[in-house]
């Protein structure tokens, strides 16, 4: 396991926006998305965003917010509103400079998510996996469910990309 000093998340802040699009497009360029379409999930739920530092500089980030399972967000578009009943913990991005891969800070930060998501009583979280992390989020829990009312939506990420699931309790 590589090892950094100083490798730790923290709060997101709007003035870390810069940051995170810059990032986004290193770690994700066939998934673009625009600068306000992150923010707002900032704006959104600012309880589920975080900056990954290394050193105190960005080298990774994560969104995410309640949401309806079953469904999933598309890309690269506002969301104008979180739904009203929401019934599943949604990781929008998770998003990680190669720098920080091999460190554990994925894994790190989905256990404080699932925490978070226990702890305001979701069944669920969800997700979309992409660049080939089906692996990764297996290990996290999740399991690829078939949903074929998703397909256009995922097909919009890349034709490999799994909805993905995983119960809490």
């Amino acid at each position: 396991m590589i090892q950094f000093r100083d490798v730790a998340w923290r709060a997101m802040t709007g003035y870390d926006f810069g940051a995170v699009f810059d990032i986004a497009n290193k770690v994700h360029p066939g998934f673009f998305e625009a600068e306000a379409v992150l923010a707002e999930k900032f704006t959104l739920y600012r309880n589920g965003c975080y900056l990954l530092e290394v050193g105190e500089k960005p080298a990774g980030y994560v969104l995410s917010h309640p949401w309806t399972l079953g469904s999933l967000p598309a890309l690269d578009t506002l969301l104008g509103q979180l739904p009203a009943n929401p019934d599943t913990y949604y990781i929008h991005d998770l998003a990680l400079l190669p720098l920080t891969r091999g460190v554990g800070a994925a894994g790190k930060i989905v256990d404080s998510l699932t925490k978070h998501a226990l702890a305001m009583s979701y069944p669920t979280m969800s997700l979309v996996a992409v660049n080939g992390s089906v692996p990764f989020w297996e290990k996290q829990g999740f399991v690829a469910q078939d949903r074929p009312e998703l397909e256009d939506k995922l097909a919009a990420y890349e034709d490999a990309a799994r909805y993905m699931v995983k119960a809490l309790g």
